[in-house]
């Protein structure tokens, strides 16, 4: 078995890794929206070429497409943690004799997930309109 300061050291490591992971795809997905705003400036060529419809044509399309992927991606998401919610719930730390309230991390562990449940239900705001 590894010593306790090995497995906090690792579990360390790994939420570091796991975020910096995230962090890449974030900006990622940052230049991808800078992308699409650059194309849809690029859209008020059809107005000034004397044809507004198909400016508001793209433009429509393009906020409904990006509108259904993002609510899709939210829906998921959202559906997932939920699920996930009794598990992570049961790993709040316990003190002695079981007594959560007395546990070392208790407030912070409660902190974490109070703010995980409210920002599911600003997800679940924004899914549902």
């Amino acid at each position: 078995m590894a010593p306790t300061g090995t497995a906090t050291s690792s579990a360390g490591d790994d939420a570091r890794e796991a975020r910096l992971r995230i962090a890449r795809h974030l900006a990622e997905l940052h230049k991808l929206h800078l992308a699409l705003a650059q194309d849809t400036r690029e859209l008020k060529r059809f107005s000034v070429a004397g044809n507004p419809r198909l400016e508001a044509e793209i433009a429509a399309e393009t906020l409904e497409q990006y509108l259904s992927a993002t609510g899709a991606f939210l829906e998921n998401m959202r559906g997932r943690f939920e699920a996930r919610l009794p598990t992570i719930r049961r790993g709040e730390p316990r003190g002695h004799g079981g007594s959560p309230d007395e546990a070392v991390g208790h407030g912070a562990f409660w902190l974490v997930f109070s703010r995980l449940c409210a920002v599911l239900r600003q997800v679940d705001r924004r899914i549902i309109g």
